[in-house]
């Protein structure tokens, strides 16, 4: 695993990276290069920007809520996210902005964790693209530019791209999980993440931003450019450094490979924490088990090749064919990724570099270092 980190930091696909090996009997961790480029050696307890590895996060924290009685998967969200009342759905997803029919059905919590609400990355040319482009609710790397209520209002002033439950379109769900998780508790998201997963878990540095007594730890961000590496975000500044200027409901965590390791364990546990229940092992199979129809894996609805053996459950992807079969796991868009295999086994990699062609042969070569068995 060392080996592998120092060959991409000599070659320049990174300046660092954090990574985790835990074998059910062993837990390995090691820290390579700089938090920047020509800085201080980057250290095993860097907190780092870990994206769409929030996704499964989220859905943890909601299925907690089910549990609770709080709300149910198949029922309507309508009371607490108002705005997705009177949807309006296109007639295609191509379809011009104006040509609709009304949703023949609410969108629900299951809905959300399965990426089929109808909001989602439109990938292809059309009027949908250009307007989540124009009101500024299109996905990207970036950090958020709007507080979450302006940004889901924006969002449901556009139509679905189709009914909800009967397609897939990736992110924006997770976008609205997490403004519905603050109404529903009643209280800033980071407040119930805080209370329901993070204290129980352990994950002491995981949070939607950097404490100001923390910044030290936070690695500068990067994206590769014509000639190298560009920096987007500062060591110890940018979006993540401090409280944020808005509410960030909708936005996405920070954290470290021992915290994350807390949470990728409980789910390789069945659920549990010290022997003691807090996820289902109902909700958990279905959270890592493919829960998407074929009929819904489209060439259109994400990146070309990747139904090919993937499919999704709920917040994250699991590996239906080849020798990483019953893997389940997901990535960060600033260069982080874990799995957990059927027989325990968990591997986290963070480093603070855009996923693209450049990092893929890291993130793949971290996948094969080791394979699933049982």
């Amino acid at each position: 695993m060392e080996q592998l980190l120092r060959r991409h930091v000599e070659a320049g696909t990174i300046p660092g990276a954090v990574a985790l090996l835990d074998s059910g009997s062993e837990v390995d961790v090691v820290a390579v290069g700089a938090a920047k480029m020509g800085g201080r050696p980057l250290a095993e307890d860097a907190i780092v920007r870990i994206q769409s590895m929030t996704k499964p996060v989220t859905s943890v924290a909601a299925l907690r809520l089910v549990e609770a009685g709080r709300l149910g998967l198949d029922q309507s969200l309508e009371e607490w996210l108002p705005e997705l009342a009177g949807r309006r759905v296109l007639s295609s997803p191509t379809s011009a902005l104006d040509e609709t029919v009304p949703a023949v059905r609410p969108i629900t919590l299951r809905h959300l964790l399965t990426n089929s609400s109808g909001y989602g990355m439109a990938l292809i040319e059309s009027p949908l693209q250009q307007a989540m482009a124009d009101n500024g609710t299109e996905a990207g790397a970036d950090p958020p530019a709007l507080g979450a209520e302006e940004w889901l209002e924006r969002l449901s002033e556009l139509p679905l791209a189709f009914q909800p439950g009967e397609g897939w379109r990736y992110h924006h769900s997770f976008s609205v999980l997490g403004i519905l998780l603050a109404r529903l508790s009643g209280r800033p998201l980071q407040e119930h993440l805080e209370e329901d997963v993070f204290s129980p878990l352990g994950m002491t540095d995981t949070s939607l931003w950097v404490p100001r007594d923390k910044l030290d730890r936070l690695p500068a961000a990067y994206r590769h450019g014509d000639e190298g590496l560009v920096e987007t975000e500062p060591a110890g500044g940018g979006f993540y450094a401090g409280p944020p200027p808005f509410d960030v409901s909708h936005g996405e965590l920070v954290s470290t490979a021992q915290d994350f390791h807390r949470f990728a364990r409980m789910l390789a546990h069945q659920g549990r924490v010290d022997g003691a229940p807090f996820l289902s092992e109902g909700h958990l199979r279905s959270m890592t088990s493919d829960q998407v129809p074929a009929a819904h894996k489209t060439k259109e609805s994400f990146f070309p090749g990747f139904w090919t053996a993937t499919g999704w459950g709920f917040g994250l992807a699991v590996q239906t064919q080849g020798p990483q079969r019953g893997r389940y796991g997901w990535s960060g868009g600033q260069g982080t990724n874990f799995f957990v295999d059927p027989d325990g086994a968990i591997g986290i990699l963070l480093t603070q570099v855009e996923l693209g062609e450049r990092l893929f042969p890291l993130v793949e070569s971290f996948q094969a270092l080791r394979q699933p068995s049982g």
